[in-house]
């Protein structure tokens, strides 16, 4: 059976709190793009993404426009 992907939440060098979303093979498929001041914080911004991505659209922008 194939593992899904895991979300980690771990402390950077600055000693903010960041998240983000491996795939089974190890790859990074997405992360916080931002500190937060707690592990609590990036929590949430876990929860928030996996609230929102089910009805998130696909926008691809064209710098030829």
């Amino acid at each position: 059976m194939a593992q899904n992907a895991t979300f980690e939440v771990f402390q950077d060098n600055a000693n903010e709190w960041r998240w983000r979303l491996v795939a089974s093979n190890g790859n990074i498929i997405a992360d916080s793009g931002e500190g937060y001041r707690s592990k609590q914080g990036a929590k949430r911004g876990i929860e928030s993404v996996k609230r929102s991505a089910p009805e998130a659209h696909t926008e691809v922008l064209d710098s030829d426009q």
